[in-house]
């Protein structure tokens, strides 16, 4: 998922709780509407995350349509769960595993992204052990989980100037609010509700999102 390109890409996350089948038509949608970089799987019980089984049910679903799209399959929380189920990495959060137990469980190979919060110094350190990508966050109120921090498009210009590390941007990112973090030097938007909540649609939410990019981006 390294950043090659100036131009921001999108970085989607599922909703808490999906149905397979469903969710893979939507997902479908999405990637036929224009380039997607990465998904995340971030499935949830309540506040818990989601049993193994839950995850195995939908890696064997999404997995394929992803890796069809050439779109990196991310696993949130669980490094063990992204190895046994073949996705291509995991993010971790400051109360998950930490990055250096992370790597140890998936190897050099595979994509360990740090939640960095609104910190300078989080981030600098999950860069300085290895982290193929720093997310900052949450720059909006989100649906999907109560943010621990609110962060400022700043921190994202900060970063795209200072370091080649990509730097996702995360929390309640929509069409209506993005420019903002596209104009920063976000490498990445991560979007969930934006997407598979838009009025008309995920193919359209992403066909939005790309007009964005291209009007606002540095590409």
């Amino acid at each position: 998922m390294a950043s090659n390109t100036p131009r921001t890409r999108l970085y989607l996350i599922t909703p808490p709780v999906i149905d397979p089948a469903a969710f893979a038509e939507n997902l479908k949608a999405a990637l036929d509407a224009g380039d997607v970089a990465s998904l995340q799987l971030r499935l949830k019980d309540g506040e818990r995350t989601a049993s193994e089984n839950a995850f195995r049910r939908a890696a064997e679903t999404v997995l394929p349509i992803c890796h069809e799209y050439d779109v990196a399959l991310i696993i949130n929380d669980r490094p063990d769960f992204a190895v046994k189920f073949g996705a291509d990495g995991v993010h971790v959060g400051q109360d998950d595993e930490s990055y250096a137990e992370a790597r140890r469980i998936l190897g050099p190979d595979r994509i360990v992204g740090v939640t960095c919060h609104n910190s300078r110094h989080l981030a600098m350190e999950a860069a300085e052990a290895g982290a193929d990508y720093v997310a900052f966050g949450a720059f909006f109120p989100t649906e999907t989980k109560q943010p621990k921090t609110r962060a400022e498009p700043e921190i994202i210009a900060w970063w795209s100037e200072l370091m080649e590390i990509p730097c996702v941007a995360i929390g309640g990112i929509t069409v209506e609010n993005c420019v903002p973090l596209i104009e920063a030097g976000a490498d990445f938007l991560a979007v969930s509700a934006g997407i598979w909540k838009h009025p008309d649609g995920p193919a359209a939410a992403v066909k939005a999102f790309h007009a964005a990019i291209a009007k606002h981006g540095r590409g």
